[in-house]
C-alpha cells in the first residue's frame, strides 16, 4: 500500500533522503496523520509561486503527472523517485498548466489527455464530457466544467473515497475567475462539482486558500464551519504546510461558489444591493464581488 503523508514545505523539501520540489499529502485539511490510499499516492510538485502539478503514482513506479507547467521540478521528482512517466493529463490551456508538457513528451513518450476540443492541441488522446481515462488501473471519468475557460474539463474517479483534479474550476475555499465563459456557465460547471460525494478529494491547483478564505468570510460571516477552516488553514500555512487537498463536504460548507444557494449568505449580499436572489445572479453578485476584493 501507498502511504500519503504532509512534508513541510516550501517549494523545496526533503523527502526520504533527497531534495525535491513538493510534498506528499495527506487526504484532509489539517491532517499530520498517515492515511493509506490503496495502491497510489499523490503528490503535489510545487512549481512557480503557488501552482501545485500533481503526480500520481502507484507502487510499481508508474506516474502520471497533471498540468504541468513547467517540465524542471516534475523531471527532478520522477529522476529522484525512479518513477516512469506513463501518461500526462490536461484540464485546461493556459501556460502555467501546459508548458512543460512538450518537454516531458520529448523525454519520456508519454501520452497527453486532453480536451479534444479545446484550445490546447499537441495532445495524443482526446476527450470530451462522460469519456473514460484509465490511470494507473483507477478509472477516471471527464467532466467538461466552462467557465474559467470553454475548454475547461475535470478528471473525477470514485475509487479511494473519490478524487477531483478540478484545475482552476474549483479551488479551496473559492472558484477560478471567469475569463472566457460567463457568470451562468461557471456556476453550472460548479453544480456539477457540488453534487460529487462529500467525501471526494479535491486536488486543485493553486495555493490560493488563504485569500480565499479571507473573501469567504466577508461573504459569509455567520458560517462557523468556515471560522474553523480559518483557523485550521492559517496553522497550516504558519508551518509552511500546504492546505489542499480539501474535499467536496468541506468545500460545500465554506465555500461561498458553492452556497449560491444559503439563506444567510444571500442575506448578506442584499445589504450590498442583491435584487434577486436566483442562484445565476447569487453567483455573479460573488464572483463580481470578489474580482475587486
Amino acid at each position: 500500500m501507498c502511504v500519503p503523508v504532509f512534508q513541510r514545505m516550501p517549494k523545496v523539501v526533503k523527502l526520504c533522503g533527497s531534495n525535491i520540489h513538493g510534498f506528499n499529502v495527506a487526504p484532509d485539511v489539517g491532517a499530520s496523520k498517515r492515511e493509506t490510499l490503496m495502491s497510489l499516492t499523490v503528490t503535489g510538485i510545487s512549481a512557480f509561486s503557488d501552482n501545485y502539478i500533481w503526480c500520481i503514482r502507484d507502487d510499481s513506479r508508474r506516474a502520471f503527472i497533471v498540468d504541468p507547467g513547467d517540465a524542471a521540478p516534475v523531471k527532478e521528482y520522477l529522476a529522484e523517485n525512479a518513477l516512469t512517466l506513463s501518461g500526462i493529463v490536461v484540464t485546461h490551456h493556459h501556460p502555467d498548466h501546459v508548458d512543460g508538457i512538450a518537454d516531458l513528451v520529448a523525454t519520456f513518450g508519454c501520452d497527453v489527455y486532453a480536451n479534444s476540443n479545446g484550445t490546447y492541441r499537441d495532445f495524443t488522446r482526446g476527450v470530451s464530457e462522460g469519456d473514460r481515462v484509465d490511470i494507473l488501473g483507477t478509472s477516471f471519468s471527464v467532466i467538461t466544467v466552462p467557465g474559467h475557460t470553454l475548454d475547461h474539463i475535470a478528471y473525477y474517479s470514485d475509487a479511494h473515497q473519490g478524487m477531483l483534479f478540478c484545475g482552476d474550476t474549483l479551488f479551496a475555499g473559492g472558484c477560478g475567475r471567469v475569463f472566457e465563459g460567463t457568470f451562468p456557465m461557471m456556476r453550472a460547471s460548479l453544480e456539477k462539482l457540488r453534487l460529487l460525494p462529500d467525501s471526494t478529494w479535491v486536488f486543485c491547483a493553486h495555493e490560493y486558500t488563504q485569500s480565499n478564505l479571507k473573501f469567504a468570510v466577508a461573504a459569509d460571516p455567520s458560517n462557523a464551519s468556515l471560522a474553523e477552516r480559518v483557523q485550521k488553514c492559517a496553522a497550516l500555512r504558519l508551518n509552511s504546510m500546504p492546505t489542499v487537498p480539501s474535499t467536496i463536504g468541506i468545500e460545500r460548507e465554506t465555500n461561498p461558489f458553492l452556497r449560491w444557494d444559503a439563506p444567510s449568505l444571500i442575506d448578506n449580499l442584499e445589504t450590498r444591493g442583491l435584487t434577486d436572489r436566483s442562484g445565476d445572479a447569487v453567483f455573479e453578485s460573488l464572483r463580481s464581488w470578489k474580482d475587486s476584493f
